[in-house]
């Protein structure tokens, strides 16, 4: 905005402010102007924050909302400090909940995606990405964060794929990608195998059941115990510790397995507990990964025995066809007529159900693709115990980091899905080699046949996540983006995916770029609703934050929600909290629209900080080099929270609601020199103000940069404040503090006698000392306007009256005569109760500097603050004491 434009600018501040027409009309403003663009400073310093892809499966929650803000907040402020900031968009395509919803929709239709064909569902999938990635889009304008659209990117980019390829191909080239059978975790409703971190264990009230095996030569029997009984279908042995003396006679021997009568050995193995129910485990080396590692050892059959539906099998014997549960049922009830069931009990367990479509988890036998964890685990713990690894904030979650990786299993990276990067594997019909390749096979190594078939799987989402930090930025080609903003310095999340996505992308970066991803991990916790509970469906507690953002605007949204919490803390949702926010907001308003009032016809170039200032002008810029000093380190250390508070009292209390009072005698009065110092104050804090509040309120604080006397496009540019050395006065804050406790005082005073602002009153100043007297006479303007005085008298030797209130502050004595306040009893009073207050005071320093332990440990600094505090106390005590023997006399 031009400076010829500024006072018709001023003039036109609206009485309120209006958040939706203010929003929709700033955020296209920004992004038509491409100020949210990297790359525009060549010679800056980088910062660079890669967004966390949301999922295209539906809306942003309130969770998305706060993990978002925190990255705006640190966007924001780094590219008005001067970088070269680049905070990066995106979305993932989410494997397994992408393809269940879209699943869910066509089922609602009455189709399957076998219907379609995998080449029909997938443009079917692609149509719902559109959707949802042009609404996620919507919803980050909503709520103003800025983001440099220009690189946005989506985990099934071309690009994005060539990665994933390089990536596969490469870790299969250093035999780290292999493929083989094993017990995966499986998923029936999504027929799909699972990581490990994609289950959750839910306890559930189940049941123990005792059944007996007899061995096939009439000599005796063994009791086992399971929870799943449709299992023992698939048993090929029974397992006892080698140094059980109770089972020395059956090892070797042959048991047989009811209903299917087939013969499976006694094994000894050390995997059994000999103190754990019987001493005696049923091996199902299909349908247990435990079972399965002693199978292994033993050389066991592995016998599944129900399908990918879990619907049981041919191998189940009479219950083929059945649902695994309802087999439960049957084979229970068989198992009880032919007195092979001793005893049922009842028994609370964990039992594993998708994350993503609530089913009870099979362990199964399959053939998967898996990464061979352990060496990408070596070299990240070894960079991370060097001192060169990621810097976790909280630094506890180094610990949860470290424990995971150091016990990390092989990844199971296939999903038996259509939708997701497809496993670059060609399978030889003629000679059943496999051909892995960065380009798609053409024909076989092994054998040049070209009869092959690629490989129907497709990969975790989290394999395409893992590589998010520098796939984005064009790896593998060695871009200029992946040279000038690799790797990035911060990676806002929730704790809830340290080992989901955090720890994997710090392998793959360490393996393929050979630098950690990012400097800084910051981990933020869950948003939970007012009483504490995890928001879900179910309890129907859910936040969006759009409505929020319609009621209150995106600015009081952001405030609340990203200064309510610090780092790795779970946060309540309160909309009493919101409410607030825009109140602070409304606060921010009207002091700016009454100071433009009287800034009428000044233009940037005429504001002017040097020369003769007076009292509350110094002690204001002083104050806002504090918040600027505070803000800054405090942003740069991911204290949100307290962030915040400091620049609600800066703006409410030391701004609002003293300065801009103070500044009225000056506005409003006669010296031209006096009201043109504090128009250069008033307009240059409020603009200082509006940049620190602008990361955590875009919105309101870009109106009204843009109506302040300023230099400039857009507020997103500006500079960010510094602290400046002239305004440090430790002579004005005493001044002011000892004002500020007059007025105070005064107004309690008449708070306690219910005296209204409105009447004039005596005031009597009995300063302590003459700095004090001298403060307190040059800034008598001040005490009269704001103690509103009909008389004032400042005076050192004056006598206390007999019959006034009284407040005692430090070094000074205030009475304000009783002639129509009150009457003596009730003043006599009100002094009986602060004596006591001050009784209580003196008597806890006191007995705190008589502990020898204190005084031993405390810092020297720490034991004369409070000899400081106790002589105040004593003090202010003393003339309580002299003031009631006056009253009573």
């Amino acid at each position: 905005m031009t400076e010829a434009n500024e006072t018709k600018e001023q003039l036109q501040m609206p009485t309120t402010y209006d958040p939706k027409e203010a929003e929709r009309k700033w955020y296209d403003y920004w992004i038509k102007n491409e100020f949210f663009k990297a790359g525009t400073r060549p010679d800056a310093e980088t910062y660079t924050i890669v967004i966390p892809p949301p999922n295209v499966t539906g809306m942003l929650h309130i969770g998305h909302a706060l993990d978002f803000t925190l990255q705006d907040i640190l966007i924001r402020t780094k590219r008005m400090q001067g970088y070269d900031a680049l905070w990066l968009p995106g979305s993932d395509h989410a494997g397994i909940a992408t393809q269940t919803r879209v699943e869910q929709k066509l089922r609602e239709q009455g189709q399957s995606r076998y219907d379609l064909g995998r080449e029909k569902f997938l443009e079917k999938v692609w149509e719902w990405k559109e959707l949802y990635a042009n609404t996620i889009r919507e919803q980050w304008a909503k709520m103003g964060f800025s983001l440099d659209y220009s690189r946005e990117r989506f985990t099934l980019d071309e690009g994005l794929s060539q990665a994933v390829r390089e990536v596969f191909v490469s870790l299969y080239e250093k035999g780290l990608i292999y493929r083989g059978n094993y017990i995966i975790n499986w998923d029936p409703a999504a027929r799909t195998a699972l990581s490990d971190i994609e289950v959750e264990y839910k306890e559930v009230q189940g049941a123990l059941y005792h059944l007996e095996y007899k061995t096939t030569d009439g000599t005796g029997s063994i009791v086992v115990a399971t929870t799943r009984p449709e299992t023992m279908l698939g048993d090929t042995a029974v397992a006892v510790h080698p140094k059980d003396e109770r089972y020395q006679h059956l090892i070797g021997k042959m048991l047989l397995l009811p209903i299917v009568n087939r013969e499976i050995p006694v094994i000894a193995d050390e995997y059994v507990e000999k103190e754990f129910g019987s001493g005696a485990v049923k091996i199902t080396p299909a349908h247990d990964p435990n079972d399965f590692e002693v199978g292994k050892r033993h050389d066991l059959p592995q016998i599944l025995v129900m399908d990918e539906t879990g619907t049981m099998n041919a191998n189940a014997g009479p219950y083929q066809g059945q649902d695994r549960f309802d087999c439960r049922k049957q084979i229970v009830a068989d198992l009880k007529e032919q007195g092979i069931l001793i005893k049922i009990e009842e028994h609370v367990h964990q039992v594993g159900h998708s994350e993503r479509s609530g089913a009870v988890i099979e362990p199964y036998l399959s053939t998967q693709w898996f990464v061979k964890m352990q060496p990408l685990a070596e070299k990240a713990i070894d960079t991370q115990k060097s001192g060169n690894g990621v810097n976790f904030v909280p630094d506890r979650f180094e610990k949860t980091y470290l424990n995971w990786i150091e016990n990390v299993r092989d990844w199971c990276i296939s999903r038996q899905l259509w939708w997701g990067h497809r496993i670059p594997a060609w399978h030889c019909a003629d000679c059943g080699q496999i051909t892995v390749t960065r380009e798609d096979a053409t024909a076989c190594s092994h054998c040049q046949s070209t009869n092959l078939n690629q490989d129907n799987d497709v990969l975790d989402t989290w394999f395409s996540s893992a590589l998010w930090p520098f796939s984005t930025l064009g790896w593998p080609n060695e871009t200029e983006d992946l040279k000038r903003f690799y790797p990035t310095n911060v990676l806002v999340t929730g704790y809830d995916i340290i080992y989901f996505w955090v720890s994997r992308m710090i392998f793959t970066g360490l393996e393929f770029t050979q630098q950690i991803p990012f400097k800084d991990v910051l981990m933020h916790g869950l948003v939970r609703d007012s009483e504490g509970r995890k928001m879900s469906k179910s309890l129907g507690n859910g936040v969006d934050p759009l409505e929020v953002i319609e009621n209150y605007g995106a600015d009081a949204m952001r405030y609340m929600i990203s200064t309510s919490s610090t780092p790795g803390q779970d946060l309540r949702f309160r909309l009493e909290r919101v409410e607030q926010a825009r109140n602070f907001a409304n606060k921010i308003w009207n002091a700016s629209r009454f100071a433009l009032m009287n800034l009428e016809g000044v233009n940037a170039a005429d504001i002017d900080l040097t020369g003769q200032l007076g009292t509350a002008d110094r002690w204001i810029l002083h104050r806002l080099n504090e918040t600027v000093r505070d803000v800054t380190r405090l942003i740069d250390s991911y204290e949100f929270g307290e962030t915040g508070r400091l620049l609600y009292n800066f703006i409410w209390d030391d701004l609002c609601d003293w300065y801009i009072e103070f500044s009225k005698l000056s506005l409003y009065g006669a010296d031209a020199a006096a009201k043109s110092k504090t128009q250069s104050v008033l307009a240059y804090v409020l603009d200082q103000t509006q940049r620190l509040i602008h990361p955590f309120m875009p919105f309101i604080s870009e109106e009204i940069w843009q109506h302040l006397p300023h230099e400039g496009e857009t507020i997103t540019l500006a500079s960010w404040p510094v602290e400046n050395e002239a305004f440090e006065s430790p002579d004005a804050v005493r001044e002011m503090e000892l004002l500020m406790d007059v007025i105070r005082s005064v107004r309690n005073i008449r708070s306690e006698v219910n005296v209204p602002m409105s009447k004039k009153v005596e005031l009597l100043v009995k300063p302590a000392s003459s700095e004090t007297l001298t403060i307190l006479s040059s800034n008598e303007e001040y005490l009269k306007r704001f103690c509103n005085t009909s008389l004032l008298q400042i005076d050192a030797e004056m006598a206390a009256p007999e019959k006034a209130m009284t407040a005692i502050i430090t070094g000074t004595e205030l009475y304000l005569p009783l002639a129509g306040l009150i009457d003596i009893a009730q003043e006599l009073t009100r002094l009986d109760k602060e004596l006591q207050t001050l009784h209580g005071e003196v008597e806890r320093i006191e007995k705190k500097l008589g502990n020898e332990g204190f005084v031993a440990k405390a810092p020297a600094k720490v034991i004369e603050e409070e000899k400081a505090k106790l002589a105040d106390y004593a003090d202010k005590r003393d003339k309580v004491i002299a003031r009631l023997a006056e009253l009573k006399g």
